[in-house]
């Protein structure tokens, strides 16, 4: 067992170094909990340790370089995808590449039949949990990674167009709920997965005319992350203040508003181990959390807030989650793209809808993020961490 375990420790230990010590430059970034590469690389170091070979040293030094250089590769997978600088960060790699050979000092020789035994049963279980869990995968591949960021992501994604800023307000911050939250009257928050700025903005164009009748104000803001459970917390955050002993601290809309005499809920079709809800969303000062057993659809969620906002004979704040475009939707970017876009424009719609029976009430839609769970050639048809936000009513 040894022989296995110790390879996997120093590959995790190589993977996970970079992406933990640049902080917040990796928060933002899907990244695999080993290097498929450097695991191979690792297991072929042991072997050739044991073998006879007159070149050992020279191979072995060799195989050393390679996971190094992997590593750092890595590295700058982690740091470009958010713009970030080299600075001290190169010698991770060296470092975490050092203390993963001397892991594997007491490692046995490992056989070649072996090791492609080992690698291909990893390929297949990295294969399978992509199924289940394909917002963490197990196997990083650092080289596939920079062959497609470096000759498939164009430079015009980074930052929207002067002629985008100038229709939609941009505003380069996190925190615009609050602004447009009007405590005279019921407010619906409503919070769109994977609502992004399309590139070819008459696809942009035309899911702002659904809106049409009831639209009050648009803009684009960005998000600090591109994730959503870090989108709903960046929604509903009213002010940060620090406490006595100088740490910071939320104080969120739901608190705010109850303190007003407001009712506030929080609905999502969906379980609460979902994204992990049920770590946080009941910390955020709600009367009420609704989650389902079973996956409920936009529609199904709509018409529990349509009848919430008739019944209610106070005054009612509602933050709700659509998941009808949650991802995946399949591999095929062309595929993806018809499917992604009927079901965009069926939430929006099913928004405009509710937004236009209760004329009395605000809401504040937004995006959380671009799809970023989508094939890559249909993810770079997006702005970078940009999203919408439409005020209604």
């Amino acid at each position: 067992m040894s022989r296995i375990l110790y390879p996997i420790i120093a590959t995790a230990l190589v993977t996970i170094a970079p992406f933990l010590l640049t902080f917040e430059k990796g928060q933002n970034v899907v990244h695999g909990l080993l290097c498929y590469s450097i695991f191979g690389l690792l297991l072929l170091f042991v072997y050739v340790r044991e073998s006879q070979a007159k070149s050992k040293k020279v191979c072995l030094a060799l195989i050393a370089v390679l996971v190094a250089a992997t590593s750092f590769l890595d590295l700058k997978n982690i740091l470009s995808a958010n713009h970030g600088n080299l600075s001290w960060y190169w010698i991770i790699p060296l470092v975490s590449t050092a203390i993963a050979i001397v892991l594997l000092k007491e490692t046995r020789k490992i056989s070649l039949n072996g090791i492609s035994f080992i690698m291909f049963v990893s390929m297949g279980v990295n294969i399978v949990a992509a199924n289940f869990f394909p917002s963490q995968p197990v196997f990083e591949m650092p080289v596939l990674r920079f062959m497609t960021s470096s000759f498939r992501a164009p430079s015009e994604r980074i930052g929207l167009t002067e002629d985008l800023k100038k229709r939609y307000n941009a505003v380069d911050s996190a925190m615009v709920s609050r602004l447009y939250v009007d405590s005279s009257r019921n407010n619906v928050m409503i919070l769109v997965e994977s609502w992004g700025i399309p590139i070819d903005t008459n696809f942009f164009n035309d899911e702002m005319k659904i809106f049409e009748g009831c639209l009050n104000f648009a803009g684009t803001h960005s998000r600090i992350y591109s994730r959503t459970r870090g989108a709903e917390r960046e929604d509903l955050v009213d002010s940060i203040i620090k406490n006595e002993n100088g740490s910071r601290d939320s104080v969120f809309i739901p608190a705010v508003l109850s303190n007003k005499g407001f009712k506030s809920v929080f609905m999502f079709g969906g379980d609460s181990s979902i994204q992990h809800r049920d770590r946080y969303i009941h910390r955020m000062g709600f009367d009420e959390v609704v989650f389902t057993k079973e996956i409920s659809s936009d529609s199904v969620i709509a018409l529990k807030i349509d009848s919430m906002l008739k019944d209610s004979t106070s005054k009612t704040f509602v933050a709700w989650t659509t998941r009808d475009t949650q991802f995946p939707m399949g591999d095929d970017a062309a595929t993806v793209e018809k499917i992604y876009f009927e079901k965009m424009f069926n939430t929006l719609k099913i928004v405009a809808e509710l937004a236009k029976k209760h004329p009395e009430t605000r809401f504040i839609v937004q995006g959380d993020h671009e799809p970023i769970l989508s094939p890559q050639e249909f993810r770079q048809k997006f702005y970078r961490r940009w999203v919408p936000y439409v005020v209604l009513n």
